[in-house]
């Protein structure tokens, strides 16, 4: 069967690919009419979050008709750099603990969902992709490097394959220098403030 068009790549782009995902997530309602599995739009509300794949049993049939469309993730950094949250709901102690960060990192009382719905808009819509110290990213950052797209893990950077959805090969991290950073500022510093994002086997 052809796989769905249901995957979220690091640049948010929703694409066909067999690969698992680990977390599941959603932007609203992307398709359209009953049994339809096209995505006619990227997103229908700024509230872009990421779900477990199973919570309390619930079960939601996919593709759904007036229901809204199931996305999936390798990982969360996949879906960090993508421009998604924790959810409220099913992952309450992670959401939690992403405002907790985000406080800290800004210097704010703690942000309400919408407060950090409509940051994270802005920042996924700019069209710039800001430069940062190599010295400066935290694990689970996305950066743009000349082998493509790579997550910081430690010492070293394993590079995104779109066409596996999943992460092909290690190079080591430079130690000087700056990239161009494809996760959104807030959840950079969301990252930096301590925030553990969960990273696939396949980068390690």
């Amino acid at each position: 069967m052809t796989p769905a068009r249901n995957r979220v790549t690091p640049r948010g782009e929703i694409v066909a690919v067999a690969g698992r995902g680990g977390w599941m997530g959603n932007r609203g309602r992307l398709h359209e009419g009953r049994g339809a599995r096209d995505i006619v739009r990227n997103h229908q509300s700024k509230a872009w979050i990421t779900c477990l794949l199973e919570f309390k049993g619930r079960h939601a049939p996919q593709w759904a008709p007036n229901h809204y469309t199931q996305l999936f993730f390798l990982d969360e950094a996949v879906a960090f750099a993508a421009g998604h949250r924790p959810c409220a709901e099913c992952r309450r102690s992670d959401y939690h603990a992403y405002r907790q960060a985000w406080s800290e990192s800004q210097c704010c009382a703690t942000p309400y969902a919408k407060e950090i719905d409509h940051q994270l808009h802005r920042e996924r819509t700019s069209p710039a992709e800001p430069t940062l110290p190599w010295t400066s990213l935290p694990d689970g950052v996305f950066v743009d490097t000349g082998q493509g797209l790579a997550v910081v893990v430690g010492d070293h950077l394993a590079v995104w394959d779109d066409s596996g959805y999943t992460y092909r090969e290690q190079s080591p991290r430079p130690t000087t220098g700056s990239a161009p950073v494809l996760t959104p500022p807030s959840t950079v510093a969301v990252l930096r403030a301590g925030y553990p994002a969960q990273i696939d086997v396949s980068a390690r």
